[in-house]
């Protein structure tokens, strides 16, 4: 099993891509995705973009994942 979590691109240079997820940025690799663009949502694993997803399903896993922290701590 393997977790892939929904970030969204913030710059893009070449093949390394600046996104941001909690409140912190990071660089990522979008050689498997160069149809990737800025502002797009992409799927992020082991520092890899997987997949581009729409806004939509990212902003609902996101939702899922704080809903699940809140929980935790709970």
């Amino acid at each position: 099993m393997c977790l892939a979590i929904p970030v969204q691109i913030t710059s893009i240079e070449g093949s390394e891509a600046e996104v941001e997820f909690g409140g912190i940025a990071q660089k990522i690799s979008v050689f498997l995705t160069p149809e990737a663009e800025v502002g797009d949502y992409v799927l992020l694993h082991t520092g890899y973009a997987i997949a581009v997803v729409d806004e939509e399903e990212a902003q609902e896993t996101l939702r899922i994942f704080e809903e699940m922290e809140r929980l935790a701590e709970a």
